[in-house]
């Protein structure tokens, strides 16, 4: 079976019960910050993601040129020679870090036209009469072809000024969309605040775009208007802001002094999957230089850092969709044979979906087999499933069992993209500890969101799955679902998932 005809079969099996209704607790939010999150916003790109690709496409280019110039002349004439490869290589390489140290692999940089063409000639001169002296000193001067080295250093201008100027034209394309902006909020509507602001946009080549101010104070220290950026909403409001629209950066505009009050805003926004800084710009309290990170020259100290971004998050997306595809492969029969299980033992799709919680808290859909008879679906599970619970057929007992009926998530992995192969599992929106939802029983409950959920993950190969009955198992759910969070590396998830099929087998006595 092909991967493509499993995508059929998705879209045609997979159903929600008639008449299922979502139900979802949303905060209601200004008309000035509603405003603002209906505004189109397209996915942000990472600067250090792009800066890093530049410097491998320079590498290449620089290797497949050389080497194209070495096989139309010199090897014909002389023959193939392996010095000359090592030697190409080994000039590429000294080409791009001779273009970091000359400080033109960033964005900024590459906005421009003339500055980033003039260190980047004048790096690429410098690698040639290094190379010039390495053979001159190692009496190799008689044995390199000046034709092809003269051919080199032209080409390789050539070659790099119009790929600078393609890169020219697509990072203004994307600054014009807004995919390298760090789309911010403030947090202070106060004087503090409005000096602040006005320090940010006095910076050159910035990359921040404010969105607007929060305050929960409704005094007369508290403006509409702080300078010229809306206030928004208080505090409480930023929660439901970020799910609406993309957040970057939450910014604190208050003085360290004012520590009671910033550890109870921080409490409430540490689940948000957002870099979060308190501005030192005010501060009469000065640390060490290296205490601070910088926005321009404003000096700020870091508090919480998104996880798993840039190269984290690309190395990530790669392992999910290669391994994701390759487990898919490989499961296919033993869907098939589930599938078929299922047909035959009672009427009903086979596949149904169910409403989980997803990355920053959005809502996604699942896809599950069926394990419940049809006229009894919970697609939004209210009722948890228990031991020798009359809803669930008999195919249904094993593979909720054996987490067979688990398998169709890859199709999540590798299809929609929603869901990661290993992080913290997608409970049900309306998943419940006796009367209280999972938010509402567990502070900090929504951290686990701050990152995309995953098929498998590190509370559930250490025993904690299946029917959360009591306090004490959605507890551990999260605190193993934090620390993965915390301690990220694809190391990390590659144990999970070798370790997740024996797992299954020896801590299995809560799944029903």
């Amino acid at each position: 079976m092909e991967p493509i005809n499993a995508r059929s079969m998705l879209d045609a099996a997979a159903t929600t019960a008639p008449g299922a209704r979502q139900v979802e607790r949303r905060r209601r939010l200004t008309p000035a910050a509603l405003e603002v999150a209906s505004q189109k916003v397209r996915a942000a790109y990472s600067p250090i993601v792009i800066a890093g690709v530049v410097r491998i496409v320079d590498f290449v280019v620089l290797s497949v040129v050389g080497t194209a110039l070495y096989l139309a002349y010199v090897a014909r004439i002389d023959g193939f020679n392996w010095q000359y490869i090592a030697a190409i290589v080994a000039m590429a390489a000294a080409a791009v870090v001779c273009f970091q140290a000359s400080d033109i692999y960033q964005v900024q940089i590459f906005r421009g036209q003339l500055r980033q063409m003039t260190r980047m000639i004048s790096a690429w001169a410098f690698v040639f009469l290094l190379f010039i002296g390495v053979s001159f000193f190692a009496k190799l001067g008689g044995a390199v072809s000046r034709l092809w080295l003269s051919s080199f250093f032209v080409a390789g201008i050539v070659i790099l000024m119009a790929e600078r100027a393609a890169l020219r034209a697509l990072i203004r394309r994307w600054a014009h969309q807004g995919r390298l902006d760090r789309r911010t909020i403030i947090v202070g509507a106060d004087s503090t605040g409005e000096h602040l602001i006005r320090e940010l946009r006095l910076q050159e080549d910035s990359d921040l775009q404010i969105l607007g101010v929060f305050d929960d104070r409704n005094d007369k220290r508290s403006m509409n208007t702080v300078a010229g950026a809306p206030k928004l909403g208080k505090v409480d409001d930023i929660i439901e802001f970020a799910r609406r629209t993309r957040i970057d950066l939450v910014l604190f505009a208050l003085p360290i002094s004012a520590e009671t009050r910033i550890l109870e805003m921080l409490k409430k926004l540490w689940v948000l999957p957002v870099d979060i800084r308190l501005s030192a710009h005010t501060n009469k309290l000065r640390f060490r230089p290296r205490s601070y990170s910088y926005l321009g020259k404003v000096p700020t100290l870091d508090v919480f850092e998104a996880p798993i971004t840039d190269w984290d998050l690309v190395m990530k997306w790669l392992f999910d969709r290669g391994v994701g595809a390759l487990a898919l492969l490989a499961a296919l029969p033993v869907m098939g044979l589930v599938a078929l299980a299922i047909k035959l033992d009672s009427p009903g799709p086979v596949l149904f979906r169910q409403k989980r919680f997803g990355f920053n808290n959005e809502r996604i859909d699942v896809f599950k087999f069926r394990s419940l008879f049809h006229d009894q679906a919970d697609p939004l599970a209210k009722t948890v499933v228990t031991k020798d619970d009359k809803r669930v057929t008999r195919v249904g007992r094993f593979i909720r069992k054996s987490s067979l009926d688990e398998l169709p998530q890859l199709f999540n992995v590798v299809f929609k993209g929603n869901l990661s192969l290993v992080g913290p599992r997608p409970h049900a929106v309306q998943g419940k500890l006796q009367t209280q939802l999972f938010d509402e029983a567990v502070d900090g409950y929504f951290a686990r969101h701050r990152v995309k959920p995953g098929i498998t993950g590190w509370a559930q190969i250490n025993g904690w799955r299946g029917e959360v009955d009591s306090e004490e198992k959605i507890q551990k759910r999260v605190e193993f679902d934090l620390y993965y969070i915390e301690n990220w590396s694809v190391l990390f998830d590659l144990y999970i998932l070798l370790k997740t099929p024996i797992s299954l087998m020896m801590k299995n006595e809560n799944a029903y």
